[in-house]
Order: C-alpha cells, then structure tokens, then sequence
C-alpha cells in the first residue's frame, strides 16, 4: 500500500547510488520535481531509463548523477539538442555516460513485458534497422511456430519508477488524466515506486476509463504542487515554452549551466 512521504523523504528512503531509475511522462507531467530533489540528494552511478529523455534528464546528467542511459530520443522538444548530454558522451563532463539507444516501440514493449513479469519483448521493429549493431541489448529470435525472424529486448524493470500525476486520494489510489505514456506500465515493472501529485484529494473524481494506479502498485506518494513545471499538468498549468527555448542557451555553456543549477535547484527547498 502507498505512503505519504515528503518527497525529499520518497527520495531518500527509495532510491540508492546504482539504482536503475525509470522517470516517465510523455509532454506533460514530466516528473521536474523529483529530479531535482535526486540532485539535490546527490545521488550517484544511476542508470536512468525514459523513452523521450529531454531538459531533466539533461539536468541530472550535468548534475552527474548519471552512468548509464537507455532511451529511445533524446532531446529538447522543438528546439534541438540536450547539450549535457552531449558533453558527458562526447567530453566524459563531469562524468563519462554510457547510453544505450533503442526505437520508441521497443521501450513501449520492454516496459509491457515488465509489468508482466516477463524476462524479454518481441517485436519486428529492429528487421533491416541498424540499431543492433550499436546496442547489445537487441537480439534475433526465431518464432518457434512460424520460423519468422523477429527483434527481442530485456523487458524494463526497473529498481524505481517515478512519475507525477494530478491528484491522489487519501487511499492511495492516483489519477492520470490527459496524455498517458507508460506511466502505468513503468510503476507495475518496478521495484518501487515514487508518484508526484498536484494535490491529495477525497475523492479522484475519476471518469469511466481513466488510468489510475491502485494504492497496492504504488511505494510512496508525495504532494509536489507544480511539480512536472516546466512541462504541463493538463488542468492545472500550461508548458512553459519560453523555458525550453532559453534552456538551449543554458545548457550550452558549463559555467552557465553550473550557476542555473545553483540558483533554480541546489539552492531550492524541497517541496513537502
């Protein structure tokens, strides 16, 4: 069953130096406030997994909290590329970053298998695709019933999975609404799991169909108000598109980089 937590409390209680973290939101509610607080607690050797990596992951990334990613694209929406991420594969700053990159449908069907408890994902994306010959990951099967040859990835399950959401009730139980990612298959791949909300409720006011996590599939839960900013939380808060503009220049230069994340991060309270 979920427990309330602060989230600097969900972060340092559930996720460890090494863990393999999975942070997923798809344009919106993109978990920026558990992120931070991972910088802020100065974790270290994470391999962070996510489908789309883009500002966040480029901020932990130049925080140095990453060893390893696995991903599927990685940049800044609309503008070009993560310049962090950049550094730290081309340069080794302030760390050297192994990467791993696989196609969006392989992700989608690594992170069903996991919440499926199965060991691999079977898929046709990868037939005549160079992308074997740069990731180990991906292998050449051969359909036991129709001699077919097809790609296979590990499933993702992760050691933590974190994601934000609109609202929790006091049950435990978490709504999603808008556009839903795999949100709900990374938190039943994985280990544990940290949701983010907007606020705690008596009731979710769900529709008929909509995603919610049940309290069983949920480790912790902790209120962060704003906390997917500066992407959106439909109902609450539009993107901040002027921020993903300015953080090309931001990210492009070390010094500068290292004074934003003083100032907007390291500086900053977590949120309670």
């Amino acid at each position: 069953m979920a427990e309330f937590l602060s989230l600097q409390a969900a972060v340092s209680r559930y996720i460890d130096d090494g863990d393999t973290v999975a942070m997923e939101g798809f344009t919106h509610l993109i978990p920026f406030a558990a992120g931070h607080e991972i910088i802020r607690q100065a974790k270290r050797d994470l391999t962070l997994i996510r489908m789309t990596p883009d500002l966040i992951y480029d901020q932990l990334i130049g925080a140095g909290c990453v060893r390893q990613l696995i991903f599927s694209w990685g940049g800044n929406p609309g503008v070009g590329s993560l310049h962090r991420l950049r550094d730290a594969v081309e340069q080794g700053w302030p760390n050297s970053v192994e990467i791993l990159e696989h196609s969006h449908a392989a992700m989608a069907c690594a992170y069903e298998a996991g919440a499926a408890g199965l060991p691999l994902a079977v898929l046709r994306g990868y037939v005549s695709s160079d992308l074997p010959k740069v990731n180990p990951q991906i292998k050449c099967i051969e359909c036991p019933f129709t001699g077919e040859q097809l790609a296979a990835v590990p499933s993702i399950r992760p050691d933590v999975a974190v994601v934000h959401a609109q609202r929790a009730d006091r049950q435990g139980n978490v709504l999603i609404e808008g556009i839903v990612g795999v949100q709900k298959e990374v938190v039943l791949a994985a280990k544990r799991s940290i949701v983010t909300v907007e606020e705690i409720v008596d009731d979710l006011g769900a529709s008929v169909n909509a995603c919610v996590l049940p309290s069983w599939a949920v480790t912790a839960i902790a209120q962060a108000p704003q906390g997917a900013k500066p992407s959106y939380a439909l109902g609450y808060y539009e993107r901040d598109n002027a921020f993903y503009q300015a953080w090309d220049e931001i990210a492009r230069d070390r010094e500068r980089f290292q004074a934003w994340l003083n100032d907007h991060v390291l500086e900053q309270g977590a949120v309670s």
